[in-house]
C-alpha cells in the first residue's frame, strides 16, 4: 500500500544529514558540556557552536538563546517566567484566542494566580488585528503573546507591526514561532521580539530539544531550580547529541528555506484547488494569502473528520483533525470556533501538512482517494443534506 505522510505540522522524519551530525555525541563525544576536562570540553564547543548556528537563524546573539527539552517549556518559561520577573510592571496579560493550549493554559493558570488576562479575537481568516493588540495594551499590561503562524489554519500573523507597537509602549512581547521557524525568515531584532519558541521536531530535527529566545535585558524567573546550566533559567544536564541535531536542522532549512517555500506552496495550492474543485461543499479554512506554504485546512460540510481520518489511514494517508496535541479530544478545535465555525463545521475539518518529503505523486494519490473517501462518509452520514 502507498503511503503518504501528510502531517508535518504535528511531527517530522528526521533528515539523514541530521541524523550523521548527531551520532558521534551518543557514544564517542558523550562528555557533560560543564564538565571541565576534555570530555566536557568537547561536548560544550559542540553546545557553544549549535548555539551561535541558531542565533544566526534568528538574527540574534547566542548568549540569548536557551535550549529547553520542548516547546512547550519554552513557551511556559516564556510566559509566566516574563510575569513572575516583573510584578512590579503590572499584572496584565494579552494573548490570542488561537494561541496553541500550552500558552492558553498558562494564561489560565496566571489568571488563577490574580492576573488579568485579555483573548484577543480573530477575524474569519484567523488574524490579529495589530489595532486590537494596540487598543488591548493597559497601563499595567506586561506581556503580549501572539503566534507567529498557526498550527492548525497555518494563518502568518503580522509579528512586526505587533512587535513594534508592543515596544512603542513598553510591553514585553513573545511569539510562539514553533510552526514557522524554517519556514519563513524571522528577524527578532527588526520584528521586536523579546521572547520566541521554536521546536526541533518540527523541522527535521530531533525530538527532546526546543528553545528559547530571550533577548538581552529581559528578566526571566525560573521554573526549576537546579545548577547553572543555560544561565541559570533552564538547569538540568543539556542534550547535547539533540541540540546538536537541532542545529544541523536550523542550518539545513535556512539555507534550502527558499527553494523549498517555492515548490511547498506549488504543491500547497495543488492541492487546495484540486479539493474544491473535486469535492462539493468544501471549503478553505484560514488565509489565503498569509499563510503558511504546507499548510490545508479543509472543510467538509456533513462529515466528521474523525471518520475521514480513519477512511485515509486504511488508504496509507496520514493527516489530522487538529494540533497533535489535542487531536485525541472530541471537543471541537478552539482555533476553528474562534474563526467562527459552528461546532459541526469544526469536526469537519481537516488539515494536511505538507513536508520535505512530499510529492508531486503523494497530492496526486490524496486527490484521487480523498473524493472517493468523502462521498463514502457521506452517504452514511447523519449530517448529510436534505
Amino acid at each position: 500500500m502507498k503511503k503518504v505522510y501528510l502531517d508535518y505540522a504535528a511531527t517530522t522524519p528526521m533528515d539523514a544529514r541530521v541524523v550523521k551530525a548527531m551520532t558521534p555525541y551518543f557514544r564517542d563525544k558523550f562528555g557533560n558540556s560543564v564538565s571541565l576536562h576534555s570530555y566536557g570540553q568537547e561536548a560544550n564547543i559542540a553546545l557553544t557552536k549549535s548555539r551561535e548556528k541558531i542565533a544566526r537563524a534568528l538574527s540574534a546573539k547566542p548568549e540569548e538563546i536557551i535550549f529547553t527539552g520542548s516547546a512547550t517549556e519554552s513557551n511556559n518559561l516564556a510566559i509566566k517566567g516574563v510575569i513572575l520577573a516583573n510584578k512590579d510592571k503590572g499584572r496584565h496579560v494579552i494573548v490570542s484566542s488561537i494561541e496553541h493550549h500550552c500558552v492558553l493554559n498558562s494564561a489560565k493558570w496566571l489568571a488563577k494566580q490574580g492576573y488579568r488576562v485579555t483573548y484577543l479575537p480573530v477575524d474569519k481568516t484567523g488574524l490579529v488585528s495589530s489595532a486590537e493588540v494596540k487598543k488591548a495594551i493597559k497601563k499595567d499590561t506586561v506581556l503580549v503573546s501572539i503566534m507567529h503562524a498557526n498550527t492548525e489554519i497555518g494563518t502568518i500573523q503580522p509579528i512586526e507591526a505587533i512587535g513594534q507597537i508592543c515596544r512603542q509602549k513598553k510591553v514585553y512581547f513573545h511569539t510562539d514561532a514553533v510552526q514557522s521557524f524554517g519556514k519563513i525568515p524571522i528577524n527578532v531584532e527588526k520584528m521586536k521580539i523579546d521572547l520566541l519558541a521554536a521546536s526541533s521536531h518540527k523541522m527535521c530535527g530531533p525530538k527532546g530539544t526546543a528553545l528559547l529566545y530571550k533577548r538581552q535585558g529581559v528578566r526571566l524567573e525560573p521554573l526549576f531550580h537546579g545548577g547553572g546550566h543555560e544561565s541559570d533559567l533552564r538547569p538540568s544536564t543539556v542534550n547535547v547529541p539533540a541540540i546538536v541535531g537541532f542545529a544541523k536542522a536550523v542550518e539545513i532549512c535556512h539555507k534550502e528555506m527558499t527553494k523549498e517555500q517555492k515548490r511547498l506552496t506549488s504543491l500547497r495550492n495543488k492541492l487546495i484547488k484540486g479539493i474544491l474543485k473535486k469535492i462539493p461543499d468544501s471549503h478553505l479554512n484560514g488565509n489565503v494569502k498569509k499563510r503558511l506554504s504546507n499548510n490545508v485546512n479543509i472543510r467538509f460540510e456533513y462529515v466528521e473528520g474523525e471518520a475521514i481520518i480513519m477512511e485515509l489511514d486504511s488508504y496509507g494517508i496520514a493527516a489530522s483533525t487538529a494540533s497533535a496535541c489535542s487531536s485525541a479530544k472530541l471537543e471541537p478545535s478552539h482555533v476553528l470556533l474562534a474563526i467562527g465555525l459552528k461546532p459541526q463545521e469544526a469536526h469537519g475539518s481537516l488539515r494536511f501538512s505538507l513536508g520535505k518529503w512530499t510529492t508531486n505523486k503523494d497530492i496526486d494519490y490524496v486527490l484521487e482517494v480523498l473524493p472517493k473517501v468523502i462521498k463514502k462518509l457521506r452517504k452514511i452520514s447523519p449530517f448529510k443534506k436534505q
